[in-house]
């Protein structure tokens, strides 16, 4: 039976309905969570409780996706893994809600997923995830999950709700107790960070702003005159973003451009800006004065650029269309390559990444690495600097790509980002790498290099 015919009621209808189709969207699509949520809270007609809840349900389904398909695998007779996608994202809401949200009764949460259950394959099935559901909420309290005595590896699968892969990679790389805390970072709700427009208000100004409309918030520890606000869902519609008065953009993304230091009336060029907070941020360095050329692929993705430059009033952007392995522009005082790359070390705001991607990916991202980093070679100055940045915290992306990079470039070398930035971001070798779990923000890497004379 589907939800073809007209006879029979909507599907996604109410938040956990249109959660379950997000989430099916997101496992069966190349579609990201960001952008599906986004179109959901835009165009819906939910409230803003209720907007409130369907955030909470789709990332803390993602978030805890491994240890919510244990617990269903092991109550459930049959074969789990086989359950249509709707109807295991159902259970995975219904579960989610039973375990992790307090204030929701458990037969609320039960009986929603069941009439889902019911408009989607009919009662007979209906029947069956009932009582699965009903056991589980019953036995709460007697649920076992794997040790950490027994396997390692398998307790922060599952446990921790991240890929085995992932687990494996990051297991030998930091061991088992740093495995646990990174893992315990990227499942923890994410604060909203705020960073405000100098071109347009002081930080003093900003901050009471912000306490008249009633929005707590605290000064970040590494990038002083950026703040963190608890999530807002009506953010980008208040009359202070409106204004231009901040960008969201993480702390690591702040670190990023103080390693840059881009300075008034130089030239800058960022060879994969979109959205472009990179660049509107260089544009702030830069108190509006020079020339920043934003390129992308993609003209779709330009348009954000120049809509978010117009707002926070960064006359100096230009936007160009062009492809970052072969564009040709003349030789600039910094380049930026905010590289394309894994996003593992973002997963607190994207938890959707990780069940996304495979080990596979990370190679196939190298080669496009590499070749945006030779190109952007040529259109540095002599005694330029290029900047090589990721959100992600694999090596294969980060420290390696660089150093092969040093091989076949001798004109550049490392410049220690000591100058630019606080030790406690650093790694041995003077680069920028920022952990969820050391450093409360982003997973990120970023690399000044210097075109010698």
């Amino acid at each position: 039976m589907t939800n073809d015919s007209h006879s029979l009621p909507p599907l996604y209808t109410g938040v956990r309905g249109i959660a379950v189709k997000i989430l099916t969207r997101v496992e069966r699509t190349d579609a990201y969570l960001d952008k599906l949520l986004d179109i959901e809270l835009q165009t819906g007609d939910l409230n803003p409780p209720d907007k409130r809840l369907l955030n909470e349900l789709v990332h803390g389904v993602l978030r805890n996706q491994s240890k919510l398909d244990w617990v269903l695998t092991g109550f459930y007779h049959g074969q789990y893994s086989k359950v249509a996608p709707n109807v295991r994202n159902a259970l995975r809401v219904g579960l989610y809600q039973i375990l992790f949200l307090t204030r929701i009764p458990h037969h609320a949460a039960v009986n929603e997923a069941v009439e889902f259950v019911k408009k989607y394959r009919g009662q007979r099935l209906a029947d069956t995830m009932n009582g699965l559901l009903r056991n589980i909420a019953r036995n709460v309290e007697n649920i076992r999950y794997p040790l950490s005595t027994k396997d390692e590896i398998q307790y922060l699968s599952v446990v921790h709700s991240h890929p085995t892969w992932i687990v494996k990679r990051w297991h030998a790389r930091y061991g088992f107790e740093e495995t646990e805390s990174l893992c315990k970072a990227n499942n923890m709700r994410p604060f909203l960070t705020l960073r405000p427009n100098p071109l347009k208000i002081s930080y003093k100004d900003f901050v009471n702003e912000l306490v008249e409309v009633g929005i707590d918030y605290r000064r970040c520890f590494y990038m002083r005159d950026y703040v963190t606000v608890r999530n807002l869902p009506n953010i980008r519609q208040s009359r202070i973003f409106s204004e231009g008065m901040f960008t969201i953009q993480d702390e690591s993304a702040g670190l990023v451009g103080d390693l840059l230091a881009p300075k008034p009336g130089e030239t800058v060029i960022d060879l994969c800006a979109a959205p472009g907070g990179k660049s509107l941020h260089a544009a702030e360095h830069m108190n509006n004065q020079g020339r920043i050329i934003a390129v992308d692929r993609y003209e779709n993705r330009l348009k954000l650029v120049a809509t978010a430059a117009e707002r926070i009033g960064a006359s100096i952007v230009e936007i160009m269309e062009g492809d970052a392995t072969e564009i040709e522009l003349e030789p600039a005082d910094k380049v930026l390559v905010d590289a394309p790359c894994s996003g593992l070390g973002t997963l607190s705001k994207k938890p959707d990444i990780k069940w996304k991607r495979d080990s596979e990916d990370i190679r196939n991202l190298n080669a496009t690495q590499k070749n945006i980093l030779d190109h952007a070679a040529s259109l540095v100055r002599p005694g330029g600097v290029l900047v090589y940045s990721t959100c992600t915290v694999e090596p294969e992306e980060n420290q390696d790509i660089v150093h092969a990079f040093l091989m076949d470039h001798p004109e550049f070398e490392i410049e220690h980002a000591e100058a630019y930035l606080p030790s406690r971001v650093l790694d041995r070798h003077g680069f920028l790498a920022t952990y969820p779990h050391r450093h409360r923000m982003d997973g990120a890497f970023g690399a000044r290099l210097l075109r010698k004379q």
